[in-house]
């Protein structure tokens, strides 16, 4: 390749490259182009934030933050649920020891994206402790985000961004150890295929082997990813990546802790209380794959298409304790076991083009595409002999010994649910520049959603259709001050069933938002105030069991509203600070307050120091208000939460770090979303990384 033979590359290099004049260019990057002209072209990532446009976030006009890398390693974060537990505005759900859901503005986020691309989460449930050490960020887009997906409800989404190889050769092994036996050992390596840098290669990977503060709970996982990206020709990139991830799970839990006794009165165990029994367990394996391709036209427009898969399976058995207590004797638990065998696969496969365009003088940009997205869920279910089963029956006096209940008998399994959705979206979104101060951003979806197959017995057969719109502006004060305001349609397909076993309609509602971003100290710092409202139509709430025990649910108005206020960037040159206040207020069609279990007011600091060049240390602390579980009569007080961690860089090959979680060893209820149970006291943990 030739700089003077190929104008595209002028083009594209003036764009990665703003800070070097055109004639720095014909100059200087001739001479140094066996350097940049490949890699320069595989490392134009930008993200596309909210939109599926290239905008900066303060011109986004839409709530988004994002958990750095640096983040993740100060905190010790090598779980997707304690990365995300750094975030503004959200809220971790861990409500069993293997299923958690994340929430926002007091609504499960259902809708999960790699890299910008990907599917709904079944209930927003995620399975097993996900691997964070894969990402380089995780991007936190908060409010309705239909633009993306074509389908969400007035939470947001979470895009996490995969570690991709870097522009020279080296790496990072990192070996921990830490309270109940925790043991990890990780290692990150980036390496170039080709001299001149043109094709390169990443390979991250972890295993951790961990017991618990929970009787009988231990964790083992295994985490492999490999990345391969390059230039095919002058104009054209590919990505090829794959990741595997097997995490098993002995003595888990089946729902959380019972808190209630007969006289109405709530209960109070120790930390390490469990409803479990040693012979449960729960297996997962995640794996996922994708290929992307990359087209740069002349005029510098891209043609971006790709394919990802997802691959889900599991295998568990499970004991589920409920009922109510009696004070004096500790009896009145009965236990209910199963044993259920999934997988699931889905496919995605998206092509879009983007790129600027100029009319009536000045420039914009503009993005559009189609993706078709199917997956298929099989869970099999193991039958028992209820009669001379003892775990389905009366335990004895809680708590209990983990060997008090054996394990049922399990017969052959048989078909429990089989269901294949399809997902097909047109879309397009466009950044129109109306004054030199004022620029809009509209866009729209148009889903098609089939969904068919069978669940618990009950047939199913959907087939919906919908378009939705979306519009933002934002207005540029002065180079430091926007102002924006964001209107989106909500549209989101339920797994919940009615008393018959049909899933109800979709939610649809509308999402408003508007606020305000400010930049300080030539850009260092950013604030963001964001005022939010939301309406939802149909949105499903539990309505009791049917005859034969079986969750349903009915359609219900709900109204939210809301203001968030974010601080992140430089206080100095030494200090970094990430800081959050996060209010809701949620209400019913009858006005009265609802989804209670989602904290009113919630408190976010972290902020890290430099001592000295190789001294860092930092405190990360979250407070949130008074919570409730209106179905089960449980509740939570007020509590905060202090986290801390120093790092001393011996030199730069070598690092030790220390940290030390629920510093004040509060014991709190860590979800009432459904019954959850009690988070980890004081615990720590020692890393030592080295650099090559």
């Amino acid at each position: 390749m030739k700089f003077t033979q190929l104008p595209v590359a002028t083009a594209i290099l003036c764009a990665l490259y703003p800070q070097i004049s055109f004639a720095e260019q014909t100059t200087d990057v001739e001479a140094n182009l066996e350097k940049i002209e490949i890699v320069g072209i595989r490392q134009n990532r930008i993200s596309e934030g909210a939109t599926g446009l290239a905008l900066e976030i303060d011109e986004t006009p839409q709530s988004i933050s994002v958990i750095s890398a640096e983040q993740l390693k100060n905190y010790s974060a090598f779980n997707i649920n304690d990365a995300l537990r750094l975030a503004p505005g959200i809220n971790v759900e861990e409500w069993e020891t293997n299923r958690t859901n994340y929430t926002s503005r007091g609504f499960e986020i259902k809708n999960t994206q790699i890299d910008g691309v990907g599917l709904p989460n079944d209930w927003g449930i995620v399975t097993g402790a996900m691997e964070a050490y894969g990402y380089e960020k995780i991007e936190v887009i908060r409010g309705a985000n239909g633009l993306l997906t074509g389908v969400g409800n007035a939470s947001g989404t979470l895009n996490y961004v995969r570690k991709r190889p870097k522009n020279e050769n080296g790496g990072e092994i990192g070996v921990s150890v830490g309270s109940w036996d925790f043991k990890r050992l990780q290692a990150d390596y980036s390496l170039l295929l080709t001299e001149s840098g043109s094709w390169a290669a990443r390979f991250v990977a972890a295993a951790e082997d961990k017991e618990s503060y929970l009787d009988g709970l231990e964790n083992n996982r295994e985490f492999f990813s490999a990345v391969v990206d390059g230039q095919l020709t002058d104009n054209s990139t590919v990505t090829i990546g794959y990741s595997y991830q097997d995490a098993d799970t002995d003595g888990n839990t089946w729902g959380g802790l019972v808190y209630n006794y007969t006289d109405g009165t709530q209960a109070k165990w120790d930390v390490s209380d469990t409803t479990t029994q040693e012979w449960t367990m729960w297996d997962t394996i995640n794996t996922s794959a994708f290929v992307e391709y990359n087209y740069v036209f002349a005029n510098a427009w891209q043609l971006q298409a790709s394919y990802n898969f997802r691959g889900f399976e599991e295998q568990d058995k499970l004991f589920y304790a409920y009922g109510t207590i009696d004070k004096d004797t500790n009896l009145g638990l009965n236990g209910s076991p199963g044993r259920y065998d999934s997988e699931i696969d889905a496919d995605l496969f998206e092509i879009k083009a983007f790129g600027a365009f100029e009319l009536f003088g000045k420039e914009h940009q503009a993005s559009f595409g189609v993706s078709h997205a199917k997956s298929d869920d099989v869970m099999y279910q193991h039958p028992f002999d209820f009669a001379n089963t003892p775990a389905a029956g009366p335990t004895p006096a809680f708590p209990y010994d983990l060997d008090a209940i054996p394990e049922p008998e399990w017969l052959t399994p048989v078909l429990y649910s089989d269901i294949e959705q399809k997902l097909t979206r047109y879309f397009g979104s466009a950044q129109l520049n109306i004054t030199d101060k004022l620029f809009t951003v509209v866009g729209f979806n148009a889903i098609e959603f089939e969904r068919s197959g069978m669940n618990a017995g009950a047939s199913i057969d959907n087939d919906e259709s919908e378009t939705s719109p979306y519009i933002g502006f934002t207005y540029k004060l002065n180079d430091d001050l926007n102002l924006y305001a964001s209107y989106s349609d909500i549209y989101q397909p339920q797994e919940q069933a009615d008393y018959n076993g049909q899933y109800l309609a979709p939610t649809k509602g509308t999402n408003f938002e508007t606020g305000v971003k400010a930049s300080w100290f030539d850009d260092a710092l950013m604030t963001t105030f964001a005022y939010f409202t939301a309406e939802q139509d149909n949105f499903a709430q539990y309505a009791g069991l049917t005859e034969d025990g079986i969750y349903y649910y009915e359609g219900v108005s709900i109204e939210s509203e809301g203001y968030e206020f974010e601080v992140t960037g430089k206080i100095t040159d030494a200090m970094n600070i990430v800081a959050s206040y996060t209010y809701i207020d949620v209400t019913d069609e009858n006005g009265d307050d609802t989804n209670k279990w989602a904290p009113r007011d919630v408190v976010g600091v972290t902020v890290d120091y430099a001592l000295t060049d190789a001294v860092v240390v930092g405190l990360n602390g979250r407070w949130q208000s008074k919570i409730e579980s209106t179905d089960y009569n449980v509740k939570q007080g007020s509590y905060a939460l202090l986290n801390a961690f120093a790092r001393w860089n011996i030199n730069d090959q070598v690092a030790v770090q220390a940290n030390v979680n629920n510093i004040t060893d509060e014991q709190y209820i860590n979800s009432l979303q459904t019954v959850g149970y009690y988070g980890a006291p004081t615990n720590g943990s020692l890393t030592l990384t080295y650099k090559f």
